[in-house]
């Protein structure tokens, strides 16, 4: 979505940018901050050669008690929302990297006494918008997050919202990793909203989608996730739907991860047309209104809500091969 603007993994331009460091700046340290995510972090170090260092951002997740190591590069990752800070102390020579030790290190936000001057500039940014950031919507009677691969309480919040003010029969939400926690019987605010929602893009959309265009792109958006080679992976996490049930087998290839499709219960008719609710569309500027406007007039109807399932896939892969299930041996897990 911005103009004159393209995006892409250029491992030649990368291998020359480090090549005139080292040999042009005679650089003793390599270091590169990026926001690939970790696995297209690793893919990259093992083709680039000459990278200290690759300080990652994306993946949002505590790679280890430890770097990663890949040839003589070091990867880490360290969450998301300031939770957590990595200490690297670094010995460099001539050259090159003699040593290093690492620490990960929790952010205890209630424990830090704040800084005057920028608790000063946060308050007079949100001062326009303070009164109606703080405005009351509904009660949560459900724990509210945003981090399973496929579906989060918060989400299906979401995909319930559209459904019901949009009248329509499914709903898509975009697997957003960002957002934070709200416990049972905590109100939910109109900043709880916008802290979900919060894009440059966030028109809502009804489309009528046939089962097998809904099938589509729900493969399209599992092989940017699933697919073996890093470099096309595009981030984020599977779709979020709503009313919507299948089976999903992760190790397959594309057009043969989703089976079992349902909607409301019934089998998926691929010739069918299904009305579908959705946000965040990224292939052109649509009309509609702004997502937190339709999710905060469902929420002051509601007054109080509750999750009482989530529409998550069926997993019928062998998981004891995916790690992010089943833990290293290292972790004591």
């Amino acid at each position: 979505m911005i103009p004159d603007w393209g995006f892409g993994i250029h491992t030649e331009h990368m291998q020359k940018m480090v090549d005139e460091c080292r040999e042009q700046h005679k650089a003793d340290l390599v270091v590169v901050l990026s926001h690939n995510g970790a696995d297209v972090d690793k893919k990259m170090a093992a083709m680039v050669k000459g990278i200290d260092i690759i300080l990652g951002g994306h993946t949002h997740d505590i790679m280890g008690p430890k770097p990663f190591m890949v040839g003589k590069t070091l990867i880490i990752n360290t969450s998301t929302n300031g939770k957590i800070l990595a200490r690297f102390d670094l010995d460099v020579g001539k050259g090159k990297l003699n040593g290093w030790r690492f620490y990960y290190m929790p952010v205890f936000s209630n424990l830090i006494k704040a800084d005057p001057e920028m608790t000063a500039y946060v308050e007079k940014v949100r001062a326009p918008y303070k009164e109606k950031l703080a405005q009351p919507l509904a009660t949560t009677e459900s724990l509210l997050y945003r981090r399973d691969n496929f579906n989060g309480t918060f989400d299906q919040l979401l995909c319930d919202a559209l459904r019901e003010e949009m009248d329509c029969e499914a709903a898509f939400s975009p697997g957003f990793r960002w957002g934070y926690c709200k416990l049972p019987g905590e109100t939910i605010t109109m900043e709880d909203v916008m802290g979900q929602t919060a894009i440059t893009y966030p028109q809502v959309t009804i489309n009528e989608y046939t089962g097998a265009q809904i099938k589509n792109i729900m493969e399209q958006v599992a092989d940017n996730i699933f697919n073996v080679d890093p470099y096309y992976q595009q981030g984020g996490d599977m779709i979020r739907v709503g009313n919507i049930q299948y089976d999903f087998n992760p190790d397959e290839k594309i057009y043969h991860r989703c089976s079992n499709m349902r909607v409301g219960g019934k089998a998926m008719s691929a010739t069918k047309k299904y009305k579908v609710a959705g946000w965040a569309a990224t292939t052109a500027p649509v009309e509609g209104k702004p997502v937190w406007e339709v999710f905060a007039h469902w929420l002051q109807a509601k007054k109080h809500v509750r999750v009482e399932k989530l529409d998550l896939p069926r997993l019928n892969s062998d998981m004891k091969t995916n790690h992010g299930i089943a833990f290293p041996k290292e972790f004591g897990l």
